[in-house]
């Protein structure tokens, strides 16, 4: 409980200070909602500033982040001026799409990355590693941006999957397994371009980790005793070489909701990168600063859930704590 108390309370003046530097980063962005009003010439200075005065945007600056601090807490993040409502149940609307793709990337992208990388690590050396080890660079040279372009032409040329949204027109006329099936087909592309994305990272420390484990020296005295291969790799080495995938797994869980914002909105999948985009090229800074808040709050749980599972995977952690 103290080393959990101790991790929580860091957590906490982590997100205390993270929150803080983005209230104030968003106070010195030059302009703010009503910016673009002052160019109609329709529309008077003192109709700007009462609207300006209304929002509280003329308060001071600790007052404003006082009262975006409480609101936050509460759970809304503020008052949206672009959308005039408050901005949690907006982002949490579109937080649900993003979860799931990717969650589902993160999922599949873990699932071959640690077969990859083992199978890798087992025959360094051999053709099949250098062939495995190129495909990974060649995958990790292309950018994530230029990949999505490749499929969402490839999808609209060849109509074998939907380019863009997250379900079809008919989706409520169909049954719960059309339904499903109908959403999969809509998350395949943008999930295999994080998939693709994620894998040669993944793949390359499963690979470094286990390949360290296999030059050890209880590997080698295990392997002097007899026993079989196999078992070798999956029962003593694997295990040997989680502490750093674990780290690896929490920063994963962690990039969540930044991760996929480009894909989504190169893609049209309706999560919170097109929300993202728009808030900020309206200026709407209470949409700007939840999703920053709740990409943070993702990070630093990711952190403390691998703080948590090396805590229990690693005796020498107890024993210093």
């Amino acid at each position: 409980m103290k080393y959990i108390g101790g991790r929580i309370l860091h957590s906490l003046f982590l997100l205390f200070g993270v929150s803080l530097l983005c209230f104030l980063l968003a106070d010195l962005a030059p302009g703010d909602y009503y910016s673009e009003l002052r160019l109609d010439p329709t529309i008077s200075a003192d109709a700007v500033a009462a609207m300006r005065a209304r929002a509280g945007l003329n308060r001071p600056f600790v007052v404003r982040y006082g009262a975006w601090a409480a609101a936050a807490l509460r759970g809304d993040f503020g008052y949206s001026l672009a959308y005039g409502a408050p901005a949690g149940p907006i982002v949490r609307e579109r937080i649900r799409a993003t979860l799931l793709l990717t969650g589902t990337a993160t999922l599949v992208a873990w699932l071959l990355a640690v077969p990859w990388g083992v199978w890798s690590a087992d025959r360094r050396g051999t053709w099949g590693d250098a062939a495995s080890r190129a495909i990974l660079a060649l995958l990790l040279a292309i950018p994530d941006l230029l990949l999505a372009i490749v499929l969402l032409v490839w999808a609209v040329e060849s109509g074998a999957l939907p380019a863009g949204g997250m379900v079809s027109r008919d989706f409520a006329a169909t049954g719960t397994a059309g339904k499903l099936l109908d959403v999969a087909r809509h998350l395949a592309l943008p999930a295999g371009v994080l998939v693709l994305g994620m894998l040669p990272v993944l793949a390359r420390h499963v690979r470094a980790s286990v390949g360290e484990a296999l030059d050890s020296e209880f590997a080698a005295s295990a392997r002097a005793n007899g026993i079989p291969h196999r078992r070798l790799l999956f029962r003593h080495v694997l295990p040997a070489a989680l502490n750093p995938l674990i780290s690896l797994f929490g920063l994963s869980l962690g990039t969540l909701l930044s991760a996929s914002l480009l894909v989504e909105v190169v893609m049209g999948w309706p999560g919170l990168g097109p929300l993202f985009l728009d808030a900020i090229m309206a200026r709407d800074f209470t949409i700007v600063l939840a999703v920053v808040m709740l990409s943070t709050l993702f990070l630093i749980a990711g952190n403390l859930a691998a703080d948590l599972l090396l805590y229990r995977a690693d005796p020498r952690i107890r024993v210093r704590s």
